[in-house]
This record gives C-alpha cells, sequence and structure tokens, in this order.
C-alpha cells in the first residue's frame, strides 16, 4: 500500500509543478538539492528534509516585503545580497502556498531571459 504524502510534501509536489510549468524550465539536483532552471540559471530550489520544506527564489521586486515575514530570511552562501530569500516551514506550519507561487512566477521572471517572460505573458493573455 502506498504511503500517503504529508501535507508539507504535497505542497512541495505544487511548487515543482508549478516551476516545471514555465517556459524551457527543467529540474536539476547539484549538491543534493532539488534546483528548478531556465537554461542553466536557477529560479527555484527547494528541499524537504526531516519534515521540514525550505524553499529559496530570487525576489528583485519584493524582497524587503518578503523578508519581513518571520519564516523568511535571506539565502545563505552570498546570495541573499543577490536578492535571493528563503523560506522554511515545518509540519506544523501551513506554508502561503498563493504567496509562494507568486515568488516563484517573480522569480523565474527574474532570472529567464526577456524572450521568455514575454512568451509567458503572451501566453497569459489569450
Amino acid at each position: 500500500m502506498a504511503k500517503r504524502k504529508t501535507a508539507l510534501e504535497r505542497d512541495e509536489q505544487l511548487l515543482r509543478e508549478m516551476a516545471l510549468d514555465y517556459p524551457e524550465a527543467h529540474e536539476d539536483h547539484p549538491w543534493g538539492h532539488c534546483a528548478f532552471k531556465i537554461r542553466k540559471k536557477v529560479f527555484l530550489f527547494t528541499s524537504l528534509e526531516d519534515g521540514t520544506l525550505g524553499l529559496s527564489v530570487k525576489l528583485p521586486a519584493s524582497n524587503k516585503q518578503a523578508l519581513a515575514f518571520e519564516f523568511a530570511e535571506p539565502t545563505g552562501y552570498g546570495l541573499g545580497k543577490h536578492g535571493w530569500v528563503s523560506a522554511r516551514f515545518s509540519a506544523k506550519e501551513k506554508p502561503p502556498m498563493g504567496l509562494l507561487l507568486q515568488w516563484l512566477d517573480e522569480s523565474y521572471r527574474a532570472v529567464a531571459p526577456k524572450k521568455l517572460v514575454k512568451l509567458l505573458d503572451e501566453g497569459a493573455e489569450s
């Protein structure tokens, strides 16, 4: 019998599916983490370890607002000074998925070539 997914596993799966829906997005596994890339540039890191969901995104426009949340902090390894924000959620917490999907979109748009962002916008209009 298959094991039922936890709420955080379902949330991580949703983030993964939404990330892979972007034009030319693909999944990679550098350093043992899940990285979602557009061409060679990462726009989302995720991890699900010890009952904790973690993610990192590049937020050039909403960085300051994002860092006001208790669950958010500048991403380590020097990425925080370039607009990257990390968020962590334990099994006892309910991640604000609507907000996280907005962050995912901002991050993709910040990293993707303008040509792909234009395609994305044109698709939204039709």
